[in-house]
């Protein structure tokens, strides 16, 4: 029996590829140029890919150039080259574009906030830069919006627990009072109860320590305290907001204090102020206002914001623990409320 070995060249040839010789040049005859189209697909490529990434749109840009990219290879391959492979390939790639596509021109869908709640994020959330899908996530799951008709109360003092809840006022006016002496008024877009919130972080199953009344036909935005908490924990970025302005509202209130008349204009021209008590107890701030003067013609003094605001003892944050409070009981008197200390523990400061 003869047995003759078949060469590589001829195996090549019989499955029907042109042999190459080794000791030769592979590109002798140049093809001419490929189609406009083919050229024209690259040019988008090219572009897509020197888009800078300090274009807002830039990742949005580039998916839809690539993809007109890939649709311009497949009709070259096609029409022109008839290539079905080149085809494939392409397919994928533009399938995987125009999901991405697809995905970022959704994120960028223009969100529709409540018109109810657009006071508040175009006047609190919008100049801190807060995305609108995050202030609709916040304003969407476990908050609710409430109403109070005038002369409704919205706490009582030494009866309301503040560990339920913080309130936006959405519209209308409240009245803020201790023992039946007016502090100060709560207008839109302003927190009801942020020092309550500022000083349940420190104590818990506190009671109110003022009375909050609807002076007008009001409805409020209002969370749920725990469960706002835990998304705050999970958000940082929208934790250090609430603290800002929690912080800013708690420092309109006590211009508020020192000036009754002060109205919903005058209290935006103070929200360029930093926060200048936010480590300090409002409540405690509300009780020794209250407990300023011996007389109850001296406390209404204090209140129309008359010279005796000179006496106001407040304590540096630095010496926080100057003063003890007491649980204050429905028939204790105003100058009851703190125990005697010496002098020295207090600073005396002038408000502005």
């Amino acid at each position: 029996m003869n047995y003759t070995e078949a060469s590589p060249l001829a195996e090549s040839a019989s499955i029907g590829f042109t042999p190459v010789p080794s000791n030769e040049t592979t590109c002798e005859n140049w093809r001419e140029i490929h189609h406009l189209v083919f050229h024209v697909a690259n040019i988008f490529f090219a572009v897509g890919l020197v888009v800078p990434t300090t274009f807002h749109l830039h990742m949005i840009l580039l998916r839809g150039l690539l993809a007109v990219g890939c649709s311009l290879y497949i009709m070259w391959a096609t029409l022109y080259r008839c290539a079905l492979d080149i085809v494939i390939w392409n397919s994928v790639f533009l399938g995987v574009n125009l999901l991405h596509l697809s995905y970022l021109l959704y994120k960028k869908r223009p969100v529709k906030i409540e018109k109810e709640l657009h006071g508040i994020y175009r006047r609190l959330f919008e100049p801190l830069r807060v995305p609108p899908d995050l202030f609709r996530r916040l304003t969407g799951q476990f908050c609710m919006i409430q109403t109070l008709t005038k002369g409704q109360t919205y706490a009582s003092e030494d009866k309301t627990s503040v560990d339920d809840r913080l309130s936006i006022l959405l519209k209308g006016k409240m009245k803020v009072s201790y023992r039946g002496h007016f502090l100060h008024n709560i207008y839109p877009c302003a927190f009801i109860d942020s020092p309550e919130f500022r000083s349940t972080q420190m104590h818990k199953g506190e009671k109110f320590q003022v009375t909050i009344v609807a002076d007008d036909n009001c409805r409020f935005l209002c969370w749920s305290r725990e469960r706002l908490t835990y998304f705050l924990e999970s958000e940082p970025f929208l934790y250090e907001i609430f603290r800002y302005l929690i912080g800013k509202d708690i420092t309109n209130k006590l211009y508020s204090l020192n000036d009754p008349t002060l109205n919903d204009k005058k209290a935006k021209k103070l929200e360029h102020q930093l926060s200048l008590c936010t480590q300090i107890s409002m409540l405690e701030m509300r009780n020794s206002i209250a407990s300023t003067s011996d007389s109850e013609d001296g406390l209404h003094q204090f209140l129309r914001g008359t010279p005796s605001t000179s006496s106001l003892h407040v304590s540096s944050p630095h010496q926080r623990a100057s003063a003890k409070m007491k649980p204050i009981e429905e028939g204790a008197e105003d100058d009851e409320v703190f125990e005697p200390v010496s002098p020295k523990a207090f600073q005396v400061h002038q408000l502005p």
